[in-house]
């Protein structure tokens, strides 16, 4: 559904061009949720935007839904439906007569338009005047004038920004169900507990470039290296020379000793502590999650401030702000 091969871009500032993008080489298959992970200033919001004809790149080939971007965007658009940064709302108007506002450029039924109110909880509070929404609603009306046109491709830059539990878990399940619907969702997010529970792939992003790219499983199994254990005694430091005498690499941690050998010696830990006199309160195998990996992968990138500087080329920020959110909604 999306493919990118080589895409470039720089930004100006007062210290001079930087890369934003620097050969970024991604692909997307079709069906499912894939999650786009990178701190701030990494390139997601510019791929985006490059995805969807909003910034020109310097370099690089885009497609979206099979077609080349941006030769074929009007053909291509109809079948995406985007969420980018901070939607453009009437705020005088309801939840409702915006998308209805929206679905009547595409000729959409009104019967649509309740139909995806719904599907975002916002069937009570539709016909109330934005102003009156928060920041969690707002997002959740963006995310209706997203499905609007019953898209193939979803592409939401973090979608549940400024939602409360409830309605992250709801942004979720209704994640996962289009996924399950054979639709494709691309999701650019910081919450990485949420990626982890809701996508099938992932792309981890770094000054432009992917670091780590494919099924969320097979993603961590790569990067789990030699296998480890984790293991909780009365006394560790004298446990951890039994084990370091038996030849295993032995870490204390408080009162937990992080253990790495091969699987077959982790699997005989509890017999080698109890024959020597310590018992063992817990003993699990190590499982790294999807936030260990990434700030692994990003370093110290994962602490860099968003950038506020604009792509060479294009207009002020307030301007471009402004044709992006109504260019996505269209």
């Amino acid at each position: 559904m999306i493919e990118i091969d080589g895409l470039t871009k720089t930004y100006r500032t007062r210290r001079g061009a930087i890369a934003a993008l620097d050969g970024l080489t991604l692909s997307v298959p079709s069906g499912g949720v894939f999650g786009f992970l990178g701190p701030n200033g990494s390139g997601k919001t510019t791929t985006i935007r490059c995805l969807l004809g909003l910034v020109r790149p310097a370099a690089g080939t885009l497609r979206l839904v099979g077609r080349p971007i941006p030769e074929a965007l009007p053909a291509a658009i109809r079948h995406v439906g985007a969420i980018v940064e901070g939607p453009a709302l009437f705020p005088t108007l309801s939840g409702r007569e915006n998308l209805l506002q929206l679905a009547a450029v595409d000729r959409i039924a009104g019967a649509r338009v309740d139909e995806v109110i719904d599907e975002v909880g916002l069937a009570a509070r539709g016909r109330d005047p934005v102003r009156r929404y928060s920041l969690g609603m707002r997002q959740r009306l963006a995310l209706a004038a997203a499905l609007l046109k019953d898209p193939e491709l979803l592409i939401l830059d973090e979608p549940a920004n400024g939602l409360d539990p409830a309605g992250i878990r709801q942004v979720r399940e209704l994640l996962r169900r289009l996924g399950r619907e054979g639709r494709t969702v691309f999701v650019s997010s910081h919450q990485l507990s949420e990626v982890e529970q809701t996508c099938d792939s992932v792309a981890i992003v770094r000054r432009g470039r992917t670091v780590a790219s494919g099924r969320v499983d097979d993603v961590l199994a790569a990067a789990q290296g030699e296998p480890a254990a984790l293991v909780t005694v009365d006394d560790p430091a004298t446990a951890a020379t039994v084990l370091q005498a038996d030849g295993l690499g032995v870490e204390i941690r408080g009162a937990v000793l992080h253990v790495r050998g091969r699987a077959g010696e982790l699997h005989d830990v509890s017999r080698r502590l109890g024959t020597r006199g310590h018992w063992v309160r817990e003993l699990r195998r190590e499982q790294r999650s999807l936030e260990d990996l990434f700030l692994e992968l990003t370093g110290d990138d994962a602490t860099v401030p968003n950038r506020t500087a604009e792509p060479a080329g294009t207009a002020p920020r307030a301007r471009t702000t402004r044709r992006s959110t109504t260019e996505t909604k269209a």
